[in-house]
């Protein structure tokens, strides 16, 4: 079982104080972040795509970068790459460096995001959202297959017996797929062969049991040992010494950040109601003292079939010191509770 971290690189105003932090010092501050990760000997460490105000990190691979040379044993992924709107050339060389970088610890977790400032931005049409991603899917799969590579496709120039480099330490560069619980994409991961992450965020996590198992079907019937292929998931959280503190010092900025995504998309007023409903052993939000965390990682994985676990932390701008302390909390203590109890039914 694997367990890391994974952050959108947040700036928004802080929930209490209202000031709002440079991108710049956010960015350092996730290095320092990832830094420790490594150092508390979690698994891996992930880095979303955003292009709007209140998200740092429009180039999750420049980040990974600086922490590579800098860090010794974590993974470093996306969280997600938006490849619809994106160059798979320059996504699979990007990556190939972070992975040269960090001697073959890099991963591609690839997703259509669920924000889409990205399309017109880089000047595609939200009406190809589902052909932009299977085409740029089935590139990107290529390029990691083939050194020389000719390809032809609609929404990008054709490439006619290139070589693309550098090429990575990992053969083949690992590529995920990532998913918010849609069937298709499900199947599509499956039918694929590829590693599957699941951002589960609201309602119960055992719900998406029968995700899992879809995605293990279609991925023995198109040919693949679903008991090689990782599943992962991706909730938010926070981590302190008692449950108390960790639910009141995760209420502010997770309220900020669900009531402006809300107003964007017509969700109701979140309120501390929903947020304790939420972090109930039941719900979706990993909030409390380490007990409380790593029973409700192990029920995950006893009822979901998750093989990777990733605490999204923080969600919103929180004071750099608890995060850190929250990683470190993750690292020194929930992570070896967790590992120990499924060695013992496994």
């Amino acid at each position: 079982m694997e367990l890391g971290i994974s952050t959108f690189v947040e700036a928004t105003p802080d929930a209490q104080t209202g000031e709002v932090i440079s991108h710049a010092q956010r960015i350092r501050e996730v290095v320092e972040e990832i830094k420790l990760a490594d150092q508390v000997g979690l698994d891996v460490f992930g880095v979303g795509e955003h292009h709007r105000e209140d998200f740092a990190a429009s180039s999750p691979a420049v980040i990974l970068a600086a922490a590579a040379s800098q860090t010794e044993r974590i993974r470093l992924t996306s969280a997600v790459t938006v490849l619809s709107s994106d160059d798979p050339v320059r996504v699979f060389q990007d990556f190939a460096t972070v992975d040269g970088i960090s001697n073959g610890r890099a991963e591609i977790m690839a997703g259509r995001g669920s924000f889409i400032e990205s399309f017109p931005l880089f000047g595609y049409d939200l009406h190809d959202y589902d052909e932009l991603f299977n085409e740029k899917l089935e590139l990107l799969l290529k390029l990691r297959e083939n050194e020389i590579v000719s390809w032809k496709g609609k929404h990008r120039p054709a490439i006619q017996h290139r070589g693309v480099y550098p090429r990575p330490v990992q053969n083949p560069l690992p590529v995920w797929i990532g998913s918010g619980g849609n069937p298709e994409s499900v199947v599509r991961a499956g039918q694929l062969g590829l590693p599957l992450v699941l951002a589960i965020i609201g309602g119960r996590p055992t719900q998406f049991a029968p995700l899992v198992e879809l995605y293990k079907k279609a991925a023995a019937q198109a040919g693949h040992d679903p008991l090689n292929l990782p599943i992962a998931s991706h909730s938010h959280g926070f981590i302190a010494e008692s449950t108390e503190k960790a639910a009141d010092k995760f209420f502010p900025s997770t309220q900020h950040v669900m009531n402006v995504i809300g107003r964007e998309r017509g969700w109701s007023h979140y309120d501390r109601s929903s947020f304790d409903a939420a972090r109930s052993f039941e719900g979706a939000l990993y909030v409390g003292d380490p007990d409380t965390v790593a029973e409700k990682i192990i029920h995950l994985r006893k009822n979901v079939g998750i093989t990777r676990f990733m605490l999204h932390c923080p969600l919103g701008t929180m004071p750099h010191e608890d995060v850190m302390r929250s990683i470190e909390l993750l690292g020194t203590e929930v992570a070896p509770r967790v590992r120990e109890e499924i060695l013992k039914w496994e």
